[in-house]
């Protein structure tokens, strides 16, 4: 799988939100091992992903990412707040946000859609599940779902 890319031929620009080291090194496995082309930024904790998307601070020059993978339990902000203030902003509101999180709580799953979260994953704890699952996440959001021009 080669990953789709946008019409001028730049690859789709991916922002993983995850604190989890072992997540973060299996998701750019993933994408690796799969020859996903797109390119996967990673930020450690909600506050730096919100300074990330409004391009503060050391994220001045960020590119804006076209679909954002989002963990819940995060440090700092919380993986919800997160959520909340991009779907509040009317420039990061376009952007799909995809929870992509260990709770499998009827809560979390409801909260989150309320928050319009574009999709809810739970991860997968075995290795080979979870690449599947990052491969179906390029495969939809990437290849089959048009995406919004970028800001």
């Amino acid at each position: 799988m080669t990953g789709a890319t946008r019409l001028d031929g730049t690859p789709i620009e991916v922002l993983l939100v995850e604190d989890d080291p072992g997540d973060v090194l299996m998701t750019q496995e993933a994408f690796q091992e799969h020859k996903v082309r797109n390119r996967l930024t990673v930020v450690p904790d909600g506050a730096e992903a919100l300074a990330y998307l409004r391009r503060e601070g050391a994220y001045a020059d960020s590119i804006r990412p076209d679909l954002i993978l989002l963990d819940l339990n995060l440090p700092k902000r919380d993986g919800r707040e997160v959520l909340a203030e991009i779907k509040k902003d009317p420039d990061l509101g376009r952007i799909p946000v995809v929870v992509l999180t260990t709770s499998a709580a009827d809560e979390d799953i409801l909260r989150s859609y309320e928050l319009h979260a574009n999709a809810y994953v739970t991860k997968p704890v075995d290795f080979d599940r979870f690449i599947s699952v990052i491969r179906q996440i390029d495969e939809f959001f990437v290849s089959v779902v048009r995406l919004p021009p970028r800001g």
